[in-house]
């Protein structure tokens, strides 16, 4: 009788928190994805420069804003809207919801793509509008792509979105690289990047340009697969639209007016969450040069090695919390339509830990491994390398508030406070920007926006933090969700450290020094979190995998 009730509440506990499976599962294809990502990275950077890469990053910022407002929040708005319908058994609206926001994308990514390639000019300088404009019908694919994985995440399955994302890396990295290579080729006799300004500037236009189209080429491939899972799941799909006896089901003008206020709030929030980026861009590379009269080659090709290297480096961590948000949003929303507070404080109470658990380590390792890591992924003058590793550095302290405030941002928003992550943006990117248009001009450099950045993420993560306080009367839970993290942590950067340089003076090589420094590093993590009790057995097993993980901690007279 005991072990049988035993069995059901552990079972109960999987099953309660099975969205943590779906975020690890979506996790593991965001980690999969940013580390294809980044090994695509290296050979690019060969190829166009740090100039190119300076090129292809200051026309993203924008092609990104433009994607923000008419297409990227797509998929958790609709995720949300329709959760909420599915937790009624209400199919018909789910799938009329479904339809609507397709007809919505159509309208908005074709008009946005519009005016990215038209309005290049208003965005860029001349020797970026190429570029900017190779993004533009990337818009109106990604809003199509963004709906159905809304779709399927509503009805918690990740799988689907998982998968395209590897798809959409591995095009994006073949694209990328030979499109580059081919348009660089077909200009110059020789892959020697030329010495005189103007050759500099064609060749890193050039190689931009074809970093772009694999952008676009990536986004078309995740569509063509989600095409296919949608077709496969169609007649699922109408079976439950047609055995649907709820007759109250709202017109079509009706639902598109319900996806419109709740889409609006997402697209607000997400763009001026992540203006942050533009605004650093501009002041960096517009403003700043503009003020000082500075070469703006050399001011992009640095802007190439903060944002194609450091930046790009200390995303990969923050790929878990989008993860866990995507798979929280559809969970809260429908235990808040319910009425189910407590459940829903208690989700947020372990994504939170979840996502410290994670990010934490994440941050300690990127700050102690900073210039190996990064002599592991790209070839760098020496000058270059100490500017990553430097900015790295610097960055690594942003990992967990970025962790942290996406999270947060996503969990107001399946509590339906939608304005408070629009609010809480909008004061951190003012307090942001003056930081960094006042420390430009001390001489800190590329520095001025790293310290920008910790100030900007460090205060949407108070900022969220408070929101989701008061939203829910939640309080989190502090000694085991961020004290043993660290504690943990800090064991693990010294001996990562210490095993690292032990490792260089008998191979003297950097690169084959770092690898089993990381692993060690993460098995020591692994091992000081469960002894120091900052995760349960139950915990772990609610985790992807968790009973493997369980089962390695009992060989290892880690859990009794």
């Amino acid at each position: 009788m005991g072990n049988n009730s035993l069995k059901q509440k552990d079972n109960s506990l999987r099953k309660d928190n099975s969205f943590l499976v779906q975020a690890g599962i979506l996790a593991a294809a965001g980690m999969i994805s940013r580390v294809i990502g980044l090994l695509y990275r290296s050979p690019l950077h060969r190829v166009i420069g740090d100039l190119g890469m300076g090129y292809y990053n200051t026309a993203f910022n924008f092609y990104n804003i433009v994607l923000m407002i008419s297409s990227y929040s797509i998929p958790a708005a609709i995720s949300k809207v329709i959760a909420q319908k599915l937790a009624l058994k209400e199919y018909r609206a789910a799938h009329k919801m479904f339809l609507c926001a397709l007809g919505y994308v159509l309208a908005v990514g074709g008009v946005a793509s519009l005016i990215l390639f038209f309005g290049a000019g208003l965005f860029v300088e001349p020797e970026v509008m190429p570029v900017l404009r190779t993004f533009a019908p990337t818009i109106f694919v990604y809003g199509i792509l963004g709906v159905l994985r809304g779709y399927f995440q509503a009805h918690k399955s990740m799988a689907q979105t998982s998968v395209s994302q590897i798809l959409e890396q591995i095009a994006n990295a073949i694209v990328s690289v030979g499109a580059a290579y081919l348009l660089i080729r077909s200009s110059f006799a020789s892959m020697e990047i030329p010495a005189d300004r103007e050759g500099k500037v064609l060749w890193g236009t050039r190689g931009a340009v074809g970093s772009a189209m694999g952008t676009g080429a990536g986004v078309l491939t995740a569509l063509l697969f989600m095409l296919g899972m949608y077709a496969l799941n169609k007649g699922l799909i109408h079976r439950r639209v047609h055995g649907d006896e709820h007759e109250d089901v709202a017109s079509y003008g009706s639902i598109l007016k319900t996806i419109t206020l709740v889409v609006t709030p997402f697209i607000l929030s997400t763009a001026v969450y992540q203006l942050s980026g533009t605004v650093n861009n501009i002041l960096y590379t517009r403003v700043l040069p503009a003020l000082r009269e500075l070469d703006t080659v050399e001011i992009h090709s640095r802007w190439g090695v903060f944002s194609g290297q450091s930046q790009t480096i200390a995303n990969i961590p923050v790929a878990f919390a989008s993860a866990m948000a995507a798979a929280m949003l559809p969970a809260v929303a429908q235990l808040t339509a319910a009425k189910r507070i407590g459940e829903a404080r208690d989700k947020v109470g372990l994504a939170v830990k979840t996502t410290m658990i994670i990010s934490i380590p994440c941050a300690v390792g990127l700050f102690v491994l900073a210039r190996p890591v990064t002599a592991l992924l790209f070839k760098n003058t020496q000058e270059s390398e100490d500017l990553a590793t430097g900015l790295l550095m610097a960055l690594a302290v942003s990992v967990v508030f970025y962790s942290l405030s996406t999270l947060n941002s996503q969990i107001l928003q399946g509590l339906g406070r939608l304005n408070a992550p629009i609010l809480n943006a909008g004061l951190s990117l003012m307090l942001q920007s003056a930081v960094a248009a006042l420390l430009l001009f001390t001489g800190l450099d590329l520095y001025a926006i790293a310290i920008a950045n910790i100030v900007y993420s460090g205060s949407m993560c108070i900022l969220n933090q408070i929101s989701v306080r008061k939203a829910i009367g939640y309080r989190q839970e502090i000694f085991r969700t961020f004290l043993v993290p660290l504690l943990a942590s800090a064991f693990m950067g010294a001996t990562a450290w210490a095993v690292y340089e032990a490792l260089l003076m008998l191979t003297k090589s950097p690169r084959i020094s770092v690898i089993p420094a990381i692993l060690i590093g993460a098995v020591l993590y692994f091992a000081l979190l469960i002894l120091f009790r900052g995760v349960s057995e139950a915990e772990l097993k609610s985790f992807p995998k968790g009973h493997l993980l369980v089962r390695i901690a009992r060989k290892c007279k880690l859990l009794k």
